[in-house]
């Protein structure tokens, strides 16, 4: 995860204008831009810290949800926050109960997606539920299909999201998506276009011709949140690497791009995008990632929330 900034200059990150959307789309589905059809992620994977407090622990939950010509399923990988001792399921049923062990700790997961409503790509939208009890303590609850026994349970929310990443195989250059900063902030729709820029009309294509966009050094960026345009990235053949840096219900957030395989690499190249967010105590873009399992400040103030969007033009 390193690599996507691992060139960036800490001290050149350039801060936008205040940005704090106050209105969020009524609707579940993302926002789109006019005349731009969107990608359609193959893989999405979400995790979630658990702090599981009558233990005092903390446990990692990773959720991946795949897309697949009849079937649409996902796995789950449960484990101690400071522990290497995991367990991963791969529930190909719509609905079941499954019981295993994770260092010392009896899980317990129940799913129902039998009657899960999709938006194109692998992840329901509604009528399911996923529920992982640890020690019999509730640890998730995700969806909003009831389950009987559960509405005499005391519901606490003990666990977050800190990670969410999309992928995608020959994708249109268009990716929409809804992403919550904070616990406490809105749902914000997101749209990001790469591609050759037409000057005349502004859009951004997908088709292009090598050669000319070479010459012109006409591929371009532009992100969207709530159909409001955050910043746009001109000559990307010279800013294929950056960072911005925007402001998001309160929170500072970076947007970190990669697009140089994608440009220079016309037949296996990615694509890479990432949102961050930064607590107040964080000083720097990027942390070390062995400082992630071993800083006990860092874990004890809280991981931000990292939306990571990768886009691969062949799946090999």
């Amino acid at each position: 995860m390193r690599g996507i900034v691992s060139c960036y200059n800490e001290h050149a990150i350039r801060v936008s204008d205040s940005y704090c959307s106050r209105n969020s789309s009524t609707s579940n589905q993302p926002y789109i831009c006019p005349k731009q059809n969107p990608s359609t992620p193959h893989s999405i994977t979400c995790i979630y810290k658990l702090n599981l407090i009558s233990h005092q622990t903390q446990f990692l939950i990773t959720l991946t949800w795949t897309k697949k010509l009849i079937h649409q399923g996902f796995t789950i990988n449960i484990h101690p926050y400071d522990s290497d001792s995991r367990s991963s399921l791969l529930l190909q049923k719509n609905k079941g109960t499954e019981t295993f062990q994770v260092y010392n700790f009896e899980v317990q997961l129940i799913w129902d997606i039998s009657d899960a409503i999709y938006y194109e790509g692998p992840e329901p939208v509604k009528g399911f539920y996923i529920i992982v009890l640890i020690n019999s303590e509730l640890g998730l609850l995700l969806g909003d299909k009831e389950e009987e026994w559960l509405k005499n349970m005391k519901i606490v929310n003990n666990s977050s999201m800190v990670s969410r990443s999309e992928l995608f195989f020959n994708s249109t250059n268009v990716y929409a998506t809804k992403a919550k900063f904070c616990e406490t902030g809105i749902s914000h729709d997101i749209v990001i276009k790469c591609g050759v820029v037409d000057e005349g009309s502004k859009s951004y294509n997908h088709y292009h011709n090598h050669s000319y966009s070479y010459n012109h050094n006409n591929y371009g960026l532009c992100v969207y949140m709530d159909k409001k345009t955050i910043f746009e990235v001109k000559r990307l053949r010279w800013n294929f690497r950056g960072n911005q840096t925007i402001f998001v219900d309160g929170l500072v957030v970076d947007f970190m791009w990669d697009v140089h395989d994608w440009i220079f690499n016309q037949n296996k190249g990615s694509i890479v995008f990432m949102f961050r967010t930064r607590s107040g105590l964080d000083h720097r873009l990027w942390l070390e990632e062995k400082n992630l399992k071993t800083n006990k400040e860092f874990q004890d103030r809280g991981i931000g929330l990292s939306l990571l969007i990768c886009a691969c033009k062949n799946p090999d």
